[in-house]
């Protein structure tokens, strides 16, 4: 999905539409399409601006936010757990069916950090 138009060409409408232009006249004047226009007048009418809504889901707590305290006590108890484990483990004791990438996002966000091997460039000398 394409990045909203800029805020201050929708501010320039929205005064094109206070001024008593109709939306399709205002997109003309800016250059956007007389559909756009037709929803942004819409969105000046019904919420008095026309700015982007927010993008993406709305924030809210999510499915694993409750067994928040189980997963850190594993990983407290084992901290070499794998995520295909807390994954298991939360089924078996919650009834949680989730991905464990899901599991994954979580305690990412509460700044646990995995890892990563090191890669390391061969030596000049090393045989090929």
């Amino acid at each position: 999905m394409s990045a909203p138009l800029p805020l201050a060409l929708r501010t320039r409408f929205q005064r094109y539409i206070e001024e008593g232009l109709s939306g399709r006249a205002a997109a003309l004047r800016l250059k956007v399409s007389p559909a756009t226009g037709a929803r942004w007048a819409r969105q000046v009418r019904v919420r008095g601006h026309a700015e982007p809504a927010p993008k993406g889901p709305p924030r809210g707590r999510g499915k694993l936010v409750p067994h928040q305290a189980f997963l850190e006590e594993l990983i407290a108890q084992d901290p070499d757990i794998t995520l295909f484990e807390l994954r298991d483990a939360l089924a078996d004791a919650e009834g949680v069916m989730v991905h464990h990438s899901s599991i994954a996002n979580l305690l990412s966000r509460l700044g646990f950090t995995y890892k990563k091997s090191r890669w390391w460039r061969p030596s000049a000398a090393a045989p090929r």
